[in-house]
């Protein structure tokens, strides 16, 4: 009698290891005269195989993955034209590093980093011969932590060259960064792996993200000090879907500089929203548009609307990045290159369907997309607001991830995220971060694939959710 295996169990050593050992493949039996070929899965076989037993095997492995259209969970773009996908196929063998080899290539990544600045209001300096007009700095990155991660390091070494004289004096000092509570993970990893002292503002029990008055105290209470070499603030946070109330710290830090000598930057993290707002709320200024804001980050492959893994950092002015930071390369051919990145040889696919989406789209297309993603993931969340399990936490008029705190007297959020993962849909359920984490949310987000018709899918599969839980969570007090 066959049994059912539990998640939990399938990821114990003992069943992983049965399960990846040498296994009959029925694809093989038909190609090998009736003998049964075993192949090992957690090591390289000692024969080869045919290419199409070697796909097959794969192929339905993977097709026990979620379906990508029905993840609610990920900020992810998991759709794109059928000409977008020819060309990220043409270009897949191209590192885009070797601008020697691939000069068109290195073209097309330099017109999309001097697109996404000109979006988001960046200077040039035509006085400056190394930085001339429609020559950004900025580079396509693998994801936002690169971005992140880019953008801060010029920071820190800009602080460090600053202050050199007085670190001389105090070697114990040590660089700090201030963010607000709701920061994603990146910012994590590079506060512990460059060795930074992480300034975190908790969130509020009732308000989350960093505002104006949370950054006035911190200056305040010398939390935000000297050593300070910068402020990171969010635009479209992934726990609620809300932004930093940037315009207004930013007027906090512009006199906090002029009144002390200091030179804090503020850093964007613009991976929620930075693709968005240019088109659907041009006139708020959030980016270079305001004195403080020296570097800001995007992720291409969210609202950017390419496949993962691309993010973007853009820079004001060349001035931003130390001229030490840049790595100069002579041994790919052609002229000695200059390259600021933590990674070097990476595919060329993404940058290549990011110019694609730019000039195919244009700036009507993307409003066009971003307004009808906007407007859904409004319907979504008054509809959510509808069944008396949710309070809405995020800002939909903005951002179209649908943030609801969910009620846990009857049940958890858990189980009624694991409750529709039997439908094919999966929503995360998570607390929030350091001083919210009583307050468990479900997470929706929308994205252009997940159209109207969809979203009313997803609402009926809620509702027979939500009525199976309360008769299960009733069942169960009454016993």
């Amino acid at each position: 009698m066959s049994r059912v295996v539990s998640s939990s169990e399938y990821l114990t050593p003992t069943y992983s290891n049965r399960l990846m050992s040498a296994t009959p493949t029925t694809f093989g039996d038909r190609r090998r005269d009736g003998k049964r070929t075993r192949i090992s899965k957690n090591e390289i076989p000692e024969n080869q195989m045919a290419p199409k037993v070697a796909y097959r095997i794969i192929h339905d492995e993977l097709s026990l993955d979620y379906n990508p259209s029905l993840n609610l969970a990920s900020f992810v773009n998991t759709w794109m034209d059928e000409e977008a996908r020819k060309l990220a196929n043409e270009s897949i063998n191209k590192n885009i590093i070797d601008h020697a080899e691939y000069p068109m290539t290195a073209r097309l990544h330099k017109r999309t980093i001097n697109i996404i600045a000109k979006m988001l209001h960046a200077d040039y300096n035509p006085d400056n011969p190394d930085y001339p007009k429609d020559a950004f700095i900025g580079t396509g990155c693998v994801g936002s932590s690169e971005a992140v991660t880019l953008g801060l390091l010029a920071h820190k070494r800009k602080w460090q060259i600053r202050n050199s004289e007085r670190l001389a004096l105090e070697p114990g000092s040590r660089p700090n960064l201030f963010l607000g509570g709701a920061y994603q993970a990146c910012w994590k990893k590079f506060y512990i792996y460059f060795d930074v002292e992480p300034r975190i503002w908790r969130l509020d029990e009732n308000r989350y993200v960093l505002t104006a008055e949370n950054v006035k105290e911190a200056i305040e209470n010398k939390i935000i000090n000297e050593n300070t070499f910068a402020i990171g603030l969010v635009l479209g946070n992934t726990f609620s879907g809300q932004m930093d109330e940037i315009k207004e710290i930013n007027s906090i830090v512009e006199k906090l500089n002029a009144e002390t000598g200091w030179d804090i930057p503020i850093h964007i993290d613009a991976a929620g929203g930075g693709f968005i707002l240019p088109f659907t709320r041009p006139y708020l200024e959030w980016d270079f548009r305001l004195s403080q804001v020296q570097s800001i980050n995007l992720s291409n492959h969210k609202y950017g609307l390419v496949y993962p893994g691309m993010g973007t950092i853009v820079f004001r002015d060349i001035d931003v990045v130390p001229e030490d930071l840049f790595c100069e390369v002579d041994y790919l051919g052609g002229s000695p290159m200059k390259d600021y990145g933590l990674n070097f040889s990476r595919g060329s696919y993404q940058v290549v369907c990011q110019y694609y989406n730019f000039i195919r789209l244009g700036r009507a297309g993307y409003k066009n997309i971003m307004d009808n993603i906007i407007d859904n993931a409004f319907y979504l969340a008054q509809e959510l607001c509808h069944f008396d399990n949710f309070r809405l936490v995020s800002d939909n008029d903005l951002f179209p991830s649908v943030v609801v705190e969910h009620d846990e007297r009857e049940f958890s959020a858990e189980k009624l995220a694991a409750r529709l993962r039997q439908n094919g849909w999966f929503v995360p359920a998570y607390p929030l971060p350091e001083n919210a984490r009583m307050i468990k949310v479900l997470r929706i987000v929308v994205k252009e694939n997940f159209s109207h018709d969809m979203i009313n899918l997803f609402l009926n599969d809620l509702e027979d959710s939500l009525i199976e839980l309360k008769r299960e969570a009733q069942s169960g007090n009454e016993d």
